[in-house]
């Protein structure tokens, strides 16, 4: 009975940590989301990335602002104009927590949102054993470190697509300048031809009078 406890602990820390996966979604002004805390005390992880606004010839980091607000709607954290951050918090109570995102640009953003809680307590619910605890205990620390590592490998992946994307848009951007420079150089080019047949002519005329 002791072996399957330990069983069902380890298959309940891997399983957290699978279902442990960030969305990525399209705002344009506001969106909200819940996650249920089931515990006081819980630690919970968030991060968040603005991958992209929905303009070529946007250049200038727009951020989004995140407010963040426990059970009984008191404000737990905001940020203001940001266009990427990460945290965790304790909650202070059980039930849903709500996050709320904010686009004060004209534009569409997509934006990569993670969010996480930790909870450990059910080991001690599936083994009393002295000397099945320790083992939980470090079962529990496992999936902690693993998801942390998750956690972090998210946060650089969304930063690197981010990155990427910016790259590619610098990269359109200098296309289309040198595209528009060199046809505004060959019109000029051709202007000038077209005066100067025009000046000839003119004096082509004069001197036949």
């Amino acid at each position: 009975m002791r072996l399957w406890a330990l069983v069902f602990a380890l298959i309940g820390a891997f399983w957290n940590l699978r279902l442990s996966e960030g969305i990525r979604f399209v705002i344009d002004r506001d969106e909200c989301f819940s996650h249920d805390v089931k515990y006081e005390g819980d630690t919970v992880f968030v991060s968040f990335v603005v991958i992209k606004a929905d303009s070529s010839w946007h250049t200038a980091d727009e951020g989004v602002d995140l407010v963040i607000k426990g059970p009984s709607g008191e404000q737990i954290q905001d940020f203001r104009d940001a266009t990427s951050d990460k945290f965790s918090f304790v909650s202070r109570q059980s039930g849903v927590h709500k996050f709320c995102f904010t686009n004060k640009s004209p534009y569409h953003e997509t934006i990569d949102f993670d969010v996480h809680v930790n909870h450990f307590s059910y080991f001690e619910q599936h083994a009393k054993d002295e000397h099945f605890t320790p083992l939980l205990e470090q079962i529990g620390k496992l999936e902690e470190a693993l998801y942390n590592i998750q956690f972090e490998q998210h946060w650089l992946e969304a930063q690197t697509d981010r990155q990427a994307i910016a790259n590619d848009a610098m990269s359109r951007r200098a296309i289309h300048k040198a595209i528009f420079e060199s046809l505004a150089l060959v019109g000029a080019s051709v202007l000038q031809v077209y005066l100067l047949q025009r000046l000839f002519e003119r004096k082509l005329g004069t001197s036949r009078v």
